[in-house]
């Protein structure tokens, strides 16, 4: 594995381009080989015990687009523009708790933990829920592993601003019905998985207006 060497000028510079696009130029369209990319940097981003309670739904259909727009107040113009249309599902309690066949599967399939590991990994996470984070109900749980999803989020916008790719992260949504139509519509298990976000990507129509504006370095970095 090489050791990355990207200029910092040209990932500052990314950073700077990217903004929330509101509308896309629709007559363009991300290759199949960036989209991919994109969505493999969520793939490989890092969670907090390395669980990956996240799941991405990339809807494309222009049906199931405009079902999304009632429920989604934030969305309609990414819908009818953006490129690619991503939904970003997190695990819920069912899926995440300590004692989950998931996190079991995680920890003996994926990771092939030997059985000693597993045992110590399992109370740590344990520990972890009950007692550090004190996640005690299912939507405290839901909200930690959307914390998870969010990574993923920030890495997949980053990785297109990399790219010259535009996105727009969206939470205009009415969750409760967002999520009864994902389960009517998608095919989702709402036991399992609830919808944490949306993001559009794509080629923006215009540049923005303004320029970015951000607190000072210093209002926002403290050194002890």
């Amino acid at each position: 594995m090489n050791t990355p060497n990207v200029a910092k000028e040209d990932i500052l510079n990314a950073f700077n381009f990217r903004h929330a696009t509101k509308e896309f130029d629709a007559t363009k369209t991300v290759s199949e080989e960036d989209i991919n990319f994109i969505l493999k940097t969520a793939n490989l981003s890092p969670s907090s015990f390395g669980f990956e309670p996240w799941h991405f739904i990339v809807v494309q259909d222009k049906e199931l687009r405009e079902l999304l727009k009632p429920v989604a107040w934030g969305a309609p113009l990414k819908l009818d523009t953006a490129s690619h249309f991503v939904l970003g599902l997190s695990m819920k309690a069912s899926m995440i708790k300590h004692d989950a066949d998931y996190i079991m599967h995680m920890m003996k399939d994926v990771k092939q933990l030997p059985a000693d590991v597993i045992e110590m990994y399992s109370k740590f996470y344990r520990e972890f829920q009950e007692n550090d984070f004190d996640l005690d109900t299912d939507k405290k749980l839901f909200d930690w592993s959307s914390k998870q999803t969010y990574i993923a989020l920030g890495n997949m916008m980053t990785a297109a601003a990399l790219t010259g790719i535009d996105s727009c992260p969206i939470e205009g949504f009415h969750q409760e019905k967002a999520e009864a139509l994902l389960k009517e519509k998608f095919g989702v298990d709402t036991d399992k998985y609830g919808l944490s976000f949306m993001v559009a990507f794509g080629y923006r129509k215009a540049d923005p207006e303004f320029g970015k504006s951000r607190r000072n370095f210093e209002d926002v970095v403290t050194w002890k």
